[in-house]
């Protein structure tokens, strides 16, 4: 099966062991991969910022990169849900709408497309640890990726899973909130560190990286002994 990563810009620029560890599991499990260098930002912080028509350029790139491919794969449920966007943003548009409508159409997360496309829920992971989840909004709410994360985890040998007290609530982050509404957004990550703490877990994991830099900051600015993973990173271990 051929699958094109679409790493994000997060996940491009800080994050490239998660997008190492994505292509490493995949290619474990019979996956080929490859990954156009034409790629760039999905669009999504104009597009959600109101800038409906100057996101335009960078989505048509988008599109463009990503036209050969036969599965798109993302560690990003907020980016991925971009692409699940493209159609909307071009209604109407008798050329563009269609090519957005077909990215759109065989664009999945990561742990979406290892569970309901390859139908795998055991990829043979091994950490030790008692960890906890956080679940993203746009990955659950907009996606609707749920279950895909947890019956994956639920596999990972040596794990001891501890649900997250207030896992529905937002961390703070929310792409441009967090610059817009500072005070508040400090407030909702606080609150989610305290969650985390609460569960005793010294693993946090989650599937989406703005998130993950957000919780991951402030643990790390408070001086807590827990360590911040992305799925990807989990389900490599050995």
């Amino acid at each position: 099966m051929k699958v094109t990563l679409f790493a994000t810009c997060l996940v491009d620029m800080f994050q490239g062991d998660v997008g190492k560890a994505v292509v490493e599991v995949l290619e474990r499990l019979g996956c080929d991969i490859d990954f156009p260098e034409d790629q760039i930002c999905c669009g999504q912080p104009a597009y959600n910022s109101g800038y409906v028509e100057e996101s335009k350029n960078a989505i048509k790139k988008m599109i463009t990169a990503f036209e050969h491919a036969e599965y798109v794969v993302s560690p990003s449920g907020s980016c991925a849900y971009m692409l699940k966007e493209y159609p909307e943003v071009f209604k109407g548009d008798p050329i563009w709408k269609p090519k957005a409508q077909a990215l759109a159409a065989k664009t999945y997360e990561f742990t979406e497309f290892i569970v309901n496309v390859l139908m795998i829920e055991d990829v043979g992971a091994y950490l030790e640890g008692k960890a906890t989840y956080h679940t993203s909004c746009h990955m659950t709410r907009l996606l609707g990726v749920k279950e895909a994360p947890f019956q994956l985890l639920k596999n990972v040998k040596g794990l001891h899973y501890v649900d997250l007290p207030g896992k529905d609530r937002c961390c703070g982050f929310g792409g441009t909130f967090s610059v817009k509404m500072g005070n508040i957004s400090g407030e909702m990550v606080n609150e989610k560190v305290l969650n985390v703490e609460e569960t005793g877990a010294d693993i946090l994991i989650g599937a989406d990286a703005g998130c993950l830099m957000n919780i991951g900051g402030r643990i790390q600015r408070q001086g807590k002994p827990i360590k911040v993973m992305h799925i990807a990173e989990v389900l490599n271990c050995r």
